[in-house]
C-alpha cells in the first residue's frame, strides 16, 4: 500500500523536475493550472487528505489542447467519485487512498475514471512504508536511486536497480539547478539535476457538491504486488512508471486505451530505500528528520548510502532560492518546535527559505 509520501520541492521546482519532450522533440516544462501552484504545499510527511502535485493531460481541461501537452494540478489524496451524493466527502464510508490494480475493473469507484481516461501521475520525492516487527513497526523511506544522469534527454528514466545506485552524483557535485540546453519562448529549458521525483500511476475524479460549489479534484494511488527487493517490508507497493515513455503512455488517454495502459502497472525492482525514524509515524511531524537515515543497530547515524548522501546534499543545499518552507497539512497545528528542529538539523544559517 501507500499511505504516506514526501514531496519537498517548491512548485517551480516540481515543474522543472518533470519536464518532458513533446512530439516535436522540444523539451517542455508543464505549467500549473491557474491557482494550483498556490494550493500545493511541500511536505516531508504527506498523509491522505493532503494535496499533492499531480501530472495529467491538459486535454482533461481543454479539449483543443495538443495531444501531448501535460499540466500540473494540486489534487487531494483520497478519490471522491463524481457520483457521490452526500454534501461532504468526509461522509464516505470507505478508503480510496489506494486502488489495487487487480480490482480496478471490479469497482465502480475506479472503473468509471479508468474508462473515462482519467489517468494521472502522482509526483513525490518518495513514499514511506512500515515493516511489521515483533513489537512494533519500522518505517522506511523508498525512492528512485539518484543518479548522475541529467534529465535533458529523459527526466523520468529509472536509475535501474539498487546495484546501479553506485553511480549517484557525489554530494559536492549534486546541483539542484536546471542545466540550460536551449531557449524556447524566451525561457531556458534543460535537464533537471536535482532530486529525481518518483512517478506513481493513479486515477483521479472530479466531484461537485450536490448543492453546487467549487469542484474537488481527488486521486487514488494504484498499487501492485511488491517487488522482490521490497516484499520484505510490505506486500504491496505503488505502481511506479519507469521512464518518460511510460509516463507519456499512461497519460495519453486518447491514443493508449485503458486495457493497454493497465499493462504498465507492473511490479518494478528499481527502487532503493533506507530506514528512518519513528518520528514519521505521526503525520504532524514535518521536518527533514523524517527522511534522515537511521542505523537500526545503533543510536549513531549510519554510514550513508550513495543515494541517501545525495538526499542529504539536496536537503541542505543553499543553492535553491525558489523554495517554500514545508508546512504541516494535517488538521491539527504543528508543534511549535518543528520549525526550530528543521533549522537546527539543517544548520540553516545559510539555508534560503522556500518561496512560491
Amino acid at each position: 500500500m501507500c499511505g504516506r509520501t514526501a514531496c519537498t520541492l517548491a512548485s517551480d521546482e516540481v515543474s522543472r523536475a518533470c519536464s518532458y519532450r513533446d512530439r516535436g522533440g522540444q523539451r517542455r516544462r508543464p505549467r500549473w493550472r491557474d491557482g494550483d501552484a498556490d494550493k500545493y504545499r511541500p511536505s516531508y510527511n504527506k498523509s491522505p487528505q493532503s494535496t499533492s502535485p499531480v501530472l495529467l493531460s491538459q486535454r482533461h481541461f481543454d479539449k483543443d489542447a495538443p495531444v501531448d501537452e501535460c499540466v500540473l494540478a494540486s489534487m487531494r489524496w483520497g478519490l471522491v467519485p463524481a457520483w457521490f451524493k452526500e454534501n461532504d466527502p468526509k461522509k464516505m464510508q470507505y478508503s480510496t487512498n489506494n486502488c489495487r490494480s487487480e480490482n480496478i475493473l471490479e469497482k465502480k469507484t475506479y472503473k468509471d475514471p479508468l474508462i473515462k481516461g482519467q489517468r494521472c501521475v502522482i509526483l513525490a520525492d518518495g513514499f514511506y512504508e512500515w515493516k511489521r516487527q515483533a513489537k512494533d513497526k519500522q518505517p522506511f523511506f523508498i525512492y528512485f536511486p539518484q543518479t548522475q544522469e541529467k534529465t535533458e534527454d529523459d527526466p523520468a528514466t529509472s536509475a535501474g536497480n539498487k546495484e546501479d545506485s553506485e553511480t549517484v552524483c557525489p554530494p559536492e557535485e549534486a546541483s539542484p539547478d536546471l542545466t540550460e540546453v536551449h531557449i524556447e519562448g524566451g525561457e531556458a529549458l534543460g535537464g533537471w539535476t536535482g532530486w529525481k521525483l518518483l512517478t506513481m500511476a493513479g486515477l483521479f475524479d472530479c466531484w461537485t457538491p450536490p448543492g453546487g460549489g467549487e469542484p474537488l479534484y481527488t486521486y487514488s494511488v494504484i498499487t501492485v504486488s511488491a517487488s522482490l527487493n521490497l516484499e520484505s517490508i510490505h506486500d504491496r507497493m505503488p505502481a511506479v512508471l519507469d521512464g518518460e515513455e511510460e509516463v507519456r503512455r499512461w497519460l495519453d488517454f486518447g491514443e493508449v486505451k485503458s486495457l493497454d495502459a493497465m499493462k504498465l502497472l507492473q511490479s518494478k525492482n528499481n527502487l532503493t530505500f533506507h530506514p528512518v525514524s519513528s518520528l514519521v509515524n505521526n503525520s504532524r511531524n514535518n521536518s527533514p528528520e523524517c527522511l534522515q537515515p537511521v542505523d537500526l543497530n545503533s543510536k549513531k547515524e549510519p554510514k550513508p548510502t550513495a543515494s541517501s548522501k545525495m538526499m542529504m546534499s539536496w536537503l541542505t543545499s543553499s543553492a535553491p532560492s525558489k523554495r517554500k518552507e514545508p508546512t504541516c497539512e494535517s488538521k491539527e497545528e504543528p508543534e511549535s518546535k518543528s520549525i526550530g528542529a528543521l533549522h537546527e538539523w539543517l544548520q540553516g544559517a545559510n539555508k534560503k527559505p522556500r518561496t512560491k
